[in-house]
């Protein structure tokens, strides 16, 4: 894969800088403007009070950029063009037919990986869909995680799968859910589930020390580090699940599925709760992104 680094990423890789990949299918489609392209903007700048670089990720005209500019940030962003959602299984369609998207975090940890880069900073991950008997709907993002050498900091699992089964799919593939600061695994939205954790860290070096082990001692593949959206915006799970299956309901009255669900899932649930569950999303994608910047510096001293 043929990878294009933008100038300030380009700069990083010189001087051997901390980078954080970040992915931009939350700005194509997941996030409505003007929210989208502020959110991105909010999150490589967490990256960089951190101490790190960010790197935002995508396919513009065909090609799998590293490091994005102000200007191709608002293309994905405005919503004026059909740009794709792009996870691992799309990067070659998405490349042979010059097209431009966002990736998902499947196509992002692929390139994270692909250029050297061990830290990435999302929402949440995907997972097991609810009713999955019936769909067999389960997110390219697990296998991917399993398969590159990437850590993925995010608010644990997406509120709307099933979790118990998401998090015995991350067992079975060997991906280890760690929590940040938790024994308990955040849910998006929520700062908990229910689910007990294994194993926890409590701060970015203690997540960089296990990252040396498992990346360059072992070999091994990605891992996912769970931190807990800010407490001043995130949503009780009681009044959240309430919420999503009067969501779900309207989903599958409206034949809404495929990669069109979550989408539609995150949009409803903001209606239906006057726009809390965007706003904890919002919190919880800055949070993530500070995080990710100060484990990318703490990784980098380890390996100095």
């Amino acid at each position: 894969m043929r990878l294009v680094f933008g100038e300030e990423v380009q700069r990083a890789l010189d001087r051997r800088a901390p980078l954080v990949a970040l992915e931009t299918s939350v700005v194509a489609q997941g996030l409505p403007p003007p929210h989208n392209l502020q959110a991105a903007r909010a999150c490589e700048e967490a990256v960089r009070r951190a101490g790190a670089v960010p790197a935002a990720l995508a396919v513009i005209d065909g090609l799998v950029k590293v490091g994005l500019s102000p200007s191709e940030l608002e293309r994905l962003a405005g919503g004026g063009e059909r740009v794709m959602k792009i996870g691992s299984r799309d990067l070659a369609p998405a490349i042979a037919s010059l097209r431009t998207g966002g990736t998902t975090v499947s196509a992002s940890v692929e390139i994270a990986a692909r250029a050297g880069i061990r830290v990435f900073a999302t929402g949440g991950i995907g997972g097991v869909h609810r009713g999955v008997a019936e769909t067999m709907d389960v997110s390219q993002d697990l296998l991917a995680l399993s398969r590159f050498p990437v850590a993925v900091v995010c608010a644990g699992a997406k509120s709307v799968l099933d979790l118990p089964k998401t998090l015995e799919a991350l067992e079975a593939l060997s991906v280890p859910v760690v929590g940040v600061g938790t024994s308990d695994l955040p849910s998006f939205f929520c700062r908990t589930s229910g689910l007990p954790l294994e194993q926890r860290v409590e701060g970015p070096e203690d997540a960089a020390r296990l990252l040396s082990i498992r990346f360059n001692e072992l070999q091994q593949g990605g891992v996912v580090l769970a931190l807990p959206p800010p407490a001043e915006t995130a949503i009780p799970s009681a009044e959240l699940e309430k919420q999503m299956a009067a969501t779900l309901a309207e989903a599958d009255a409206r034949d809404v599925r495929g990669k069109a669900l979550t989408p539609f899932l995150l949009s409803e649930l903001s209606r239906r709760t006057g726009g809390r569950t965007l706003r904890a999303n919002l919190a919880l994608l800055e949070s993530n992104a500070r995080f990710a910047g100060a484990l990318a510096a703490a990784y980098a001293t380890l390996q100095a």
